[in-house]
């Protein structure tokens, strides 16, 4: 995979309270990815980002919810989320991967 479509597969971190007990217990971290990306895409964006092997890659579609505006029903943008399992003894540093 090119470089370039690294950084175009994830998109950021999701923070939630849901993913922060993730992280907290299971040590499972949570993305927002492009729509188009696949599992194996995303491990291995994740691997050459922050320097860690990930033991397995779940990925879910979100719909958008529909919203009731002044103008009418309007609805947001579907998006795609990944939760990254680390193999026993990794750690991801979001600080550290800057560098």
């Amino acid at each position: 995979m090119n470089q370039e479509r690294v950084f175009k597969v994830l998109l950021g971190p999701h923070v939630s309270e849901k993913a922060t007990v993730l992280a907290d217990k299971k040590g499972q971290f949570v993305f927002k990815v492009a729509t188009d990306a696949t599992k194996l895409e995303i491990k291995k964006a994740v691997e050459s980002l922050f320097s860690v092997k990930v033991e397995r890659v779940t990925t879910l579609n979100v719909l958008g919810k529909s919203k009731r505006t002044a103008r009418g029903l309007g609805k947001r943008n579907d998006w795609k989320k990944a939760v990254i399992s680390l193999q026993p003894g990794q750690d991801l540093d979001f600080s550290s991967s800057a560098e």
